[in-house]
């Protein structure tokens, strides 16, 4: 087995967020063919990190169907019932899943007559006294404004999921024993945040969709603001990043660096929603002996990733036909899946992207060969003339392993499989103290220790892919490479489900370079 001292350990796992594509640092929004045409299949990002407020127990998120405009009404963004989300885990080094949970919705249309999903106002608006018959004055029209997912003040929720979780573990014998959590709960998703006449508490609606659903589980399943933050615009035109005050675009200065609080272009993700799957859960429960364990110990750190499944025959109905609209059998085709953030997007060639996507964990062997040179150490080489590390890059070829810092000396580095990994010993970093940068800055729980919300996996990945854990090229400027978006255009929450409210479909507009708050445009 390979030995790496703490930096090269670092500078492996780092990398296997680098990109073999210029310009394409969306994290996973739509980053294969297959997910560019099948949107609520495609996972955006995937998080992983123990909880802020509770450290014995850790917090995964699964985000789903990028960019959503949040005034894109009538239906808003349900979650496909004919898709399986499944969040797995790793816990014995072998990267196949061992626990697991699995998640399926159901819609219902409950008001099938009114022509958009969500309606409501005040305490209900009826017929006037001018009212043309057959409708009679008085005759309530509009229903009361949205205040509950369940029971009264739930009225004007036509369109409305509802979700089952279950639990999965893999036995010594290779037995799969599943429980269904929350079996005789009704757990039902938060729906996108229409505007403040039809949801007038959208705030308290989200609290609403916090579930506990047993075994010290919690759940959340809903419309969310996205996470993530990026000047996607100046990425995907060849690395034309705006200028921030240093000599070269593209590069920060110390004093914007050190900011992790402002911006200094714009964020392109900005005003945008997803759809989110919160699950907390005790780190007793994940482990492969149903035990906490110091950092210092192999079997603290775990392996995790998430996927999307579709059936794999569906025949659809013709209308008017008894029934569904839809029959689904023959088992389930996974569509997508994600590990580390970017590793699809920006490491694996696009002839090869809808392959990697379908395949698992655990023959990820056959990605190889797109380690050994990546394509945008060369790119940033011929656009801006940084100095580069030479190939070979044999510190590439374990790139997705079990390996120090994360894991503990001793770990078993298990194949080649892209896993984020999280060594749950490591105790959170208080939320006022977390560093942007992650390892990169020194904040032992971030990213590539797990992934939280507020890493910034961007600048991390293109200063790495730059080579700064080599102390030869640990230099300006590439030790300060940075698309200028440090922070997310609104709030995480610090307890759980951390993600942000979902923005306003009314009150909310995109904000575009040159307006204040918008970033340069140069």
């Amino acid at each position: 087995m390979l030995k790496l001292n703490p930096r090269a350990a670092i500078a492996v796992l780092m990398v296997a967020t680098l990109a073999l594509s210029p310009g394409a640092f969306a994290a996973s929004h739509r980053e294969a063919p297959i997910t560019a045409l099948d949107h609520k299949a495609d996972i955006t990002d995937f998080f992983a990190f123990v909880s802020y407020d509770n450290p014995d127990k850790v917090t995964f998120i699964l985000n789903v169907d990028p960019l959503l405009e949040p005034s894109n009404g009538p239906n808003y963004f349900p979650f496909d019932p004919n898709i399986l989300y499944t969040i797995k885990i790793d816990n014995n080094h072998d990267a196949v899943e061992d626990v697991w949970f699995e998640l399926r919705f159901a819609t219902e249309i409950r008001l099938p007559n009114v022509f958009t999903g969500y309606v409501g106002a005040g305490s209900g608006i009826a017929a006037p006294g001018n009212s043309p018959p057959p409708v009679a004055p008085g005759t309530p029209i509009v229903p009361p404004a949205i205040t509950a997912l369940d029971g009264p003040g739930s009225e004007g929720l036509s369109l409305r999921q509802r979700y089952s979780v279950t639990l999965a573990r893999r036995g010594p014998d290779n037995s799969v024993k599943r429980t269904r959590l929350g079996e005789h709960m009704r757990l039902f998703a938060l729906p996108s945040n229409v505007g403040p006449r039809t949801m007038p508490d959208y705030a308290s609606l989200s609290r609403q969709a916090l579930y506990r659903v047993g075994q010290d589980v919690r759940v959340f399943a809903g419309t969310v603001e996205d996470p993530f933050w990026i000047d996607l615009g100046a990425a995907f035109d060849s690395l034309n990043f705006r200028s921030t005050g240093f000599t070269q675009p593209g590069v920060l200065t110390d004093a914007q660096d050190a900011d992790d609080t402002r911006n200094f272009a714009s964020d392109a993700v900005s005003g945008f929603n997803v759809n989110a799957i919160a699950i907390e859960v005790p780190i007793s429960l994940l482990t492969c002996d149903g035990k906490k364990h110091a950092a210092s110990e192999p079997k603290a750190t775990i392996g995790v990733w998430g996927t999307t499944s579709r059936p794999r025959v569906t025949i659809r109905r013709k209308p008017g036909e008894r029934g569904d609209e839809s029959l689904a059998g023959g088992g389930w085709r996974q569509v997508q899946r994600m590990g580390n953030p970017l590793i699809n997007e920006l490491l694996v060639g696009t002839g090869f992207k809808d392959r990697f996507s379908i395949d698992q964990p655990r023959n990820d062997s056959q990605f190889a060969p797109f380690f050994l040179d990546p394509l945008l150490a060369r790119v940033l080489n011929a656009v801006y003339g940084f100095d580069i590390p030479a190939p070979p890059r044999t510190d590439l070829l374990p790139l997705v392993t079990y390996a120090p810092p994360i894991a503990a000396a001793g770990t078993p580095a298990g194949p080649v499989a892209d896993l984020l990994r999280l060594n749950t010993g490591v105790p959170p970093t208080p939320v006022g103290k977390q560093k942007r940068l992650g390892l990169l800055a020194g904040d032992p729980a971030g990213f590539p220790n797990g992934r939280r919300l507020g890493d910034d996996v961007t600048d991390i990945s293109e200063r790495a892919v730059a080579g700064v854990l080599n102390p030869k090229f640990n230099k300006a400027p590439n030790n300060r490479l940075g698309d200028g978006v440090n922070t997310n255009d609104a709030p995480y929450r610090n307890t759980f489900p951390y993600l942000g409210l979902a923005w306003s479909g009314r009150n909310h507009r995109h904000l575009d370079p040159g307006e204040p708050g918008g970033g340069p445009v140069n």
